[in-house]
C-alpha cells in the first residue's frame, strides 16, 4: 500500500536539509520543522569528504565546488617541536575518489544552499519556528504535536518522522531510545580568527597539531565574502574550565598567542563552546521513528566525521524509505538502513575519532614517540598512506555498511 501521509524531519541542519532534498527527489513530500527562526549560522562543522561530496553534488549541489576551498593535503603536527609527523595528499586516491580532495564548506551554507534551490518547491515544506513536542505511533502513521509560531499546539499527521534534531533528541527521548557511550570532562572551544596561519612554513588548509597539554586543529574556510578567509582553530578547554572563563576576550587572545606567538592581537571572527560526546543510539529506528545525524550517533570533532557520517545516513535512508514509502518494501528495510549506519557508526566513525583524540592529546613520552613513529611508517610506504586515507575519508566505513544485511 502507498503511503500518502508526508515524512516529517524534525531540525533544520545540514543531516535534514539533505534528506529531505533526497526524499523530494523520489517525489515524496516532505516536511521539515525547525524550532529555530532561521537557519542556524553553526560553525561547527566544515569538512566534507570526498565521498561525501559526490554524494552532495549528486543531488544537484555543485554550486558547492566553486564556493568551498579544496583540500587536497592535510598535515598532523608535532605541536612540541612544531615537525610535520606525516602529510597526506588525497590526489593520491584520484582512481578511487571523483573528487579527491576535502571541501572546506560551513555546514550551514549547505542548509542555506538547499533553501535556495528547493525552498518553496510543491512538496518541499521546510518550517521555522516549529517544535516537535510530542509524537504517537499508530499502526500506519505517526501523530506529532507541534508548536507553531504563536505558541499554539497542532498535531500533524505523518507516516514516518525523522529525528534529525541533534544529540538532545526531543524525537529519540520520545521513542525511548537508549543514546549509549559518554560525555568528556571538557569542553571544546572554537575559535575563528582573519589571521592568515599560512605564514607557517607548510601549514595547509587543514592540520592536526598533537600536544599533551593542549592540541589544535586548525583549518581554513572561506568566511562570508566579501570578508577575508577564516581560520577556525578547534582546542580543549581544562577540566575545570567555565564557558564564561574561556569566551573572554582576553582569554580567547592568550589561548591563541600560546599557539602561535605574533606581535599585536588576533582579529577573532566568532568564537564557540560546545560540550563533546561519543554516543551511538542502541538502534536506530523503532517502527515509524527514525534517527539520522546527531539524533543517531555523536563523537569528537577531530577528523571531520560527524558531519560527513550524518550525511551519509541521510543518503542511505532516503533510498530505503523511498521504497518502504512507496510500497515497494516493508519496514524491515528501514531496520536494515539501522544495522548498516549504526556498524558505520560504532566500528569506524566512533573507533576513528576516539583513536585520534588520544593520539592529540598523548602524554605519554614513550606512548607518544610510538604513535609518531607509527604514522611516519604509514606515511612512507604508498599502500599504508592509501589504506589510511579510505579510513579516515570514511570510504570503509561506506563500504562495510554496504555489506551488512
Amino acid at each position: 500500500m502507498t503511503h500518502r501521509d508526508p515524512v516529517i524531519i524534525a531540525g533544520g541542519g545540514p543531516v535534514a536539509a539533505v534528506l529531505a532534498v533526497a526524499l523530494w527527489k523520489q517525489d515524496i513530500p516532505i516536511t521539515v520543522l525547525e524550532r529555530e527562526t532561521q537557519p542556524l549560522i553553526d560553525q561547527r562543522a566544515a569538512s566534507n569528504h570526498p565521498p561525501t561530496i559526490k554524494m552532495l553534488v549528486d543531488l544537484g549541489l555543485e554550486d558547492i565546488l566553486k564556493e568551498g576551498l579544496e583540500a587536497p593535503k592535510y598535515r598532523i603536527w608535532d605541536r612540541e617541536t612544531r615537525e610535520t609527523i606525516v602529510e597526506f595528499d588525497l590526489t593520491e586516491l584520484s582512481d578511487e575518489f571523483a573528487y579527491p580532495f576535502v571541501l572546506q564548506y560551513e555546514q550551514y551554507k549547505t542548509v542555506r544552499k538547499i533553501l535556495d534551490l528547493f525552498g518553496g518547491k510543491t512538496g518541499f515544506n521546510f518550517l521555522f519556528e516549529h517544535e516537535v513536542r510530542t509524537l504517537k505511533q499508530e499502526s500506519n502513521h505517526v501523530n506529532v504535536e507541534v508548536k507553531l509560531p504563536d505558541g499554539s499546539i497542532k498535531t500533524m499527521r505523518a507516516s514516518f518522522i525523522i529525528g534529525c534534531d541533534g544529540a538532545g533528541s526531543t524525537i529519540r527521548k520520545e521513542a525511548e531510545i537508549d543514546y549509549l557511550g559518554f560525555t568528556y570532562d571538557e569542553n571544546f572551544i572554537k575559535i575563528g580568527t582573519y589571521f592568515d596561519f599560512s605564514v607557517i612554513p607548510g601549514v595547509q588548509h587543514r592540520n592536526f597539531w598533537s600536544d599533551p597539554y593542549e592540541w589544535c586543529n586548525l583549518f581554513k574556510v572561506n568566511g562570508e565574502p566579501p570578508d577575508p578567509p577564516i581560520w577556525r582553530g578547534v582546542f580543549p578547554m581544562r577540566k575545570n574550565e567555565t564557558p564564561e572563563q574561556a569566551s573572554r576576550p582576553e582569554a580567547i587572545q592568550e589561548r591563541l598567542q600560546r599557539f602561535f606567538p605574533k606581535t599585536g592581537a588576533y582579529d577573532i571572527a566568532y568564537s564557540n563552546v560546545y560540550t563533546v560526546h561519543q554516543r551511538v543510539a542502541k538502534t536506530f529506528h523503532k517502527g515509524r521513528v527514525i534517527l539520522a545525524g546527531d539524533s543517531a550517533h555523536a563523537n569528537n570533532p577531530i577528523g571531520g566525521m560527524g558531519l560527513n557520517g550524518g550525511i551519509h545516513d541521510a543518503i542511505n535512508l532516503a533510498e530505503k524509505l523511498g521504497k518502504v514509502w512507496r510500497g515497494e518494501a516493508s519496514l524491515d528495510l528501514i531496520g536494515l538502513y539501522s544495522r548498516q549506519r549504526h556498524k558505520a557508526a560504532s566500528d569506524f566513525i566512533q573507533a576513528q575519532t576516539i583513536a585520534n583524540k588520544k593520539m592529540m592529546e598523548d602524554s605519554d613520552p614513550k606512548s607518544r614517540k610510538k604513535r609518531f613513529d607509527d604514522l611516519r611508517r604509514v606515511g612512507e610506504d604508498k599502500e599504508k598512506r592509501r589504506e589510511y586515507m579510505r579510513r579516515a575519508q570514511l570510504m570503509d566505513s561506506l563500504r562495510a555498511a554496504e555489506t551488512t544485511i
